[in-house]
C-alpha cells in the first residue's frame, strides 16, 4: 500500500504537552515535512507499521480545542473528517489535566476512535498527583494510557491500544456530555445544513459538526464554509442572544462541568503542591524584573548569533571562496566560468551562509519554548505589544530581526493565528539587521569622519539613530498593517502557564534541523535562482570594444613593466577598471542609468543605483558592487579607496554625490527598503504565496523612497545640502 493511500492516525494535543516528542519517539525521527494544501502550516508525517498494517502517522499543529479560531485548528477539523483518518492519539500533559482533557473530550464526542496518551506521568509523582487512568478510561469510554515520551515509557501499551482501536470490530465511544435542552434544539436545527455540506460524513457526526459550527463560525480565518451553514449558524446565534443566551458559554461550561466531575473522581493529591515554580513565576512575570531578565537572555542569544555563529559563517565563506578559486582554475575564462563561479557557487554560498544562525536561533527558541520560559516572556511582553496590535509572541522574532530577518521570519511560526503571523513577518524586515551595518559603517566613514555633534561623534549619533528609528518604524508599521491591510480584533492572549521542564536535547536538535532543512530546500532554491538572475543582469551584455581596449593595455603593461610587483599591480588595476566599465555596459548598469532621474531627488546617482541593484542579492553586496563600479576591485566597509572614490564622485553639474545629507538619505533608504532576496524567499515560503512578498517589497520600497525624499529635500530646504 502506498503512503498516500495508507490510513491516517492523527497525533493531536495542546502546545507544550510533549506531542512532537511522542511523535518523534513513535516515528524514530524519520519524518517527512511538507505543507497542508493552501496554507503554510507544517504537515509532519511518518510511516509506521502497526501489526500487519502500514499507517501514516500525522503530527497535527498544537491546539487547545476544535473551536477553529485559527487555520491550524480548522486543519485538524478537516483532517478528522477525511475518509482515510482512522484514529487519533490525543496527547495530554498529566500535570495540567483539566485543561488538557478538553481536547480529547471534543475528539471523542466527534465519534472518531481516540487513544488518550497521558504524558509526563513521571512529573505527577514529583508533585504528589495520583491519577486513576483505569477509571478515566471508563468515563471517556476510550483507552487512557500513561506514558513518558522523553523516556519512551508506555509506548508498547499505547501502540497496542491503538491497534485495538483500528480494528473494524472496535466499538465507538458512547460518551455524551449533557447539554441544556435549548442548546440541543439549536444543534438539531443546524444539523440538516451540515448534512448537505458534508454528505459523506457519518450521520452521527452531523450533530457534533453542528455543535462545532455554532461555536466556531464568525471567525474570518475559516476557509470553505458554505454561506448556507454560516448564515444558519449566525441566525441561531443571534436568536439565542436576543433571548439572553450565550451559546459559547453554554457549550464550554457544559463540557467543563463534565470534566470537573471526571477529574474530581479520578485525581487526588497526596501532599502539598510545591511552590517553587510559583515563586519563580512571580519574578519572571514581573513587569520590570521579567523584562530585564528577558533582555539579558536575548542579549546572550544575540551574542551567540553574532559571535558564536561567526566562525561557522567565516568557514562557509572561506569554503565558498576556495570552491570559486578552484572552479576558476579548472574552467577556462569565459561565460561558463563566470556562471559557475559568480552565479552557481556564489548562489549556493548565499543559501548555506544563513545555516548557522538559523540552526542556532531555532535551538535557542526551542529550548525557551519547551522549558516553559517563552510562555512567561510572551505574557509579560504582551502588555507592551498589544498597544500596536501585535501578539506577545511576536517579540522574539522582532528582536531576532536585529541579527537577520531570514530566521526571524521563520521564528514567527510560534504565533498561532495566521493574521498575527503575517503582520509580524511583514513588519519585522524593518528591524535593522546585521547586513545593514556594513552600509552604515561605509557611509559614516565617508561623510561623518571627524565630525561631532556636541560631546558625541556624528557617526555614533547616526548609527544610534538608525537602530532607534528601525524599532519605532517597525512598531508603527505593525500598527498600520493591523488596522488596514490585515484588520482584525486585537490578539487575545489567554494561556495557562506550562510547567517548567528540562527540554530533550534530541528533540531540540530534530526540530531545529527539520526547520533548517525546510529553509535550505524551499527558500534556498529561490535564493539560488535569484542570485544567478542577478549575476546575469550585472554581467551581460559584454562589450567587445571594452575587452579589446583593455587587452591592448594589458599587452602594453606586460611589455613595459619594470618589475613583477609593478606588473601585477597594474594588471589588477586594469582588471578592476574593465570590470567597472563592463558592469556599466550591462543590463544592470543600463538600468542604473535609466533610474538615475528617479534617484537624483533623493541624492543618489547611477553608480549608487547600480549598487542598490546589486544589493538585492544581500545588502552588504552593495559595497562590493560599488567597488566594481568605481574600478577599485575588492572592497569592504573599511576600504579607504572606496570611501575616497565616493567623496570624489560628482553629479553632472559638478556637485558632490556624497554629502552628510545624501549619506543620511542613503542610510534611511537602506534601513527601510526590502533589499534582501533571501527575506523575500522566506516570506514566500512562510506565507504560502507570492502575494505577501510582493506586497512587502512594494510597501517597503515605496516607504524607503518617500522617507529618503523627505529627508533629502527637506534638508536642502533647511540649507543642509
Amino acid at each position: 500500500m502506498s503512503s498516500a493511500a495508507a490510513p491516517q492516525v492523527l497525533i493531536a494535543g495542546n502546545p507544550n504537552c510533549g506531542k512532537s516528542t511522542l511523535f518523534n519517539a513513535l516515528s524514530g525521527g524519520s519524518a517527512h515535512v511538507g505543507n497542508y494544501p493552501g496554507v503554510t502550516v507544517d504537515r509532519t508525517s511518518a510511516s509506521l507499521h502497526l501489526g500487519t498494517e502500514k499507517i501514516e502517522l500525522v503530527d497535527l499543529p498544537g491546539m487547545y480545542s476544535l473551536t477553529a479560531s485559527s487555520p491550524e485548528e480548522q486543519l485538524a477539523v478537516d483532517a478528522l473528517t477525511e475518509s482515510n483518518t482512522r484514529a487519533v492519539v490525543c496527547v495530554v500533559d498529566a500535570t495540567t489535566l483539566e485543561r488538557g482533557l478538553y481536547l480529547p473530550l471534543q475528539l471523542i464526542e466527534s465519534g472518531v476512535p481516540v487513544v488518550v496518551a497521558l504524558n509526563m506521568m513521571d512529573a505527577t509523582a514529583r508533585i504528589g498527583l495520583r491519577i486513576d487512568t483505569e477509571r478515566l478510561s471508563e468515563l471517556f469510554a476510550s483507552p487512557v494510557i500513561p506514558v513518558v515520551a522523553t523516556k519512551r515509557r508506555g509506548l508498547d501499551a499505547l501502540l497496542s491500544a491503538l491497534e485495538t482501536q483500528l480494528e473494524p470490530s472496535s466499538e465507538i465511544s458512547t460518551l455524551q456530555v449533557g447539554y441544556p435542552a435549548a442548546l440541543e434544539a439549536d444543534i438539531a436545527a443546524l444539523a440538516p445544513a451540515v448534512a448537505r455540506w458534508r454528505p459523506k460524513m457519518p450521520t452521527g457526526q452531523h450533530r457534533v459538526f453542528a455543535l462545532w459550527c455554532l461555536l466556531s463560525l464568525g471567525e474570518d480565518s475559516l476557509r470553505g464554509v458554505p454561506d448556507e451553514v454560516r448564515q444558519a449558524a449566525g441566525n441561531i446565534r443571534r436568536a439565542a442572544a436576543e433571548r439572553g443566551r450565550n451559546l459559547d458559554l453554554e457549550i464550554v461550561s457544559s463540557r467543563y462541568d463534565w470534566l470537573d466531575r471526571a477529574v474530581a473522581e479520578t485525581c487526588s493529591v497526596r501532599g502539598p503542591s510545591p511552590s517553587w515554580s510559583e515563586r519563580i513565576d512571580r519574578v519572571l512575570t514581573h513587569p520590570i524584573a521579567g523584562i530585564s531578565i528577558f533582555a539579558v537572555v536575548m542579549f546572550g542569544i544575540f551574542e551567540a548569533l553574532f559571535a558564536g555563529a561567526e566562525p561557522l559563517i567565516g568557514a562557509i565563506e572561506t569554503l565558498t571562496g576556495f570552491m570559486q578559486a578552484q572552479a576558476a582554475t579548472i574552467l577556462p575564462p569565459g561565460v561558463l566560468q563566470d556562471l559557475v563561479v559568480e552565479g552557481i557557487i556564489a548562489g549556493v554560498g548565499n543559501v548555506i551562509v544563513f545555516a548557522p544562525q538559523i540552526l542556532m536561533l531555532f535551538l535557542f527558541i526551542g529550548f525557551l519554548e519547551d522549558s516553559g520560559y517563552l510562555a512567561r516572556v510572551a505574557f509579560v511582553i504582551d502588555r507592551v505589544m498589544k498597544g500596536v496590535g501585535l501578539h506577545g509572541k511576536a517579540f522574539v522574532p522582532l528582536l531576532s530581526g536585529f541579527a537577520c530577518a531570514v530566521p526571524a521570519v521563520m521564528a514567527t511560526r510560534t504565533i498561532e493565528r495566521r493574521r498575527d503571523r503575517l503582520v509580524t513577518m511583514l513588519a519585522l524586515p524593518l528591524m535593522s539587521c546585521s547586513a545593514r551595518l556594513p552600509v552604515y559603517i561605509l557611509v559614516v566613514g565617508t561623510v561623518f569622519a571627524g565630525r561631532s555633534l556636541g560631546w558625541f561623534s556624528a557617526g555614533a549619533v547616526a548609527l544610534f539613530s538608525m537602530y532607534t528609528l528601525s524599532v519605532l518604524v517597525t512598531l508603527a508599521a505593525a500598527a498600520v498593517l493591523k488596522r488596514t491591510v490585515l484588520p482584525g480584533p486585537a490578539p487575545t492572549f489567554v494561556l495557562e502557564m506550562p510547567p517548567y521542564r528540562w527540554p530533550s536535547a534530541a528533540i531540540l536538535w530534530i526540530n531545529a534541523w527539520r526547520r533548517l532543512r525546510i529553509f535550505l530546500i524551499d527558500a534556498g532554491t529561490i535564493i539560488l535562482a535569484m542570485t544567478i538572475l542577478l549575476w546575469a543582469l550585472l554581467s551581460f551584455p559584454k562589450s567587445a570594444e571594452i575587452s579589446e581596449h583593455y587587452a591592448a593595455e594589458r599587452a602594453q603593461v606586460l611589455q613595459s613593466a619594470s618589475s613583477e610587483t609593478t606588473k601585477s599591480e597594474a594588471l589588477q588595476s586594469l582588471d578592476a577598471r574593465e570590470a567597472g566599465e563592463q558592469l556599466a555596459h550591462s543590463l544592470g548598469g543600463r538600468f542604473g542609468h535609466a533610474i538615475e532621474p528617479v534617484l537624483r531627488p533623493i541624492g543618489f546617482d547611477w553608480q549608487i543605483g547600480v549598487g542598490i541593484i546589486g544589493a538585492f542579492a544581500a545588502r552588504e553586496v552593495f559595497i562590493s558592487t560599488l567597488g566594481v563600479v568605481f574600478g577599485i576591485g575588492e572592497a569592504d566597509e573599511e576600504s579607504r579607496p572606496l570611501r575616497q572614490a565616493l567623496r570624489d564622485a560628482r553629479h553632472a553639474d559638478g556637485s558632490p554625490v556624497m554629502t552628510p545629507l545624501s549619506g543620511v538619505s542613503l542610510m534611511i533608504f537602506f534601513l527601510l527598503a526590502c533589499q534582501c532576496m533571501s527575506t523575500i524567499a522566506v516570506v514566500k515560503k512562510e506565507s504560502g504565496s507570492w502575494k505577501w512578498p510582493v506586497f512587502l517589497f512594494s510597501y517597503m520600497t515605496l516607504l524607503a523612497y518617500l522617507a529618503s525624499l523627505a529627508v533629502y529635500q527637506g534638508g536642502q530646504l533647511l540649507g543642509y545640502g
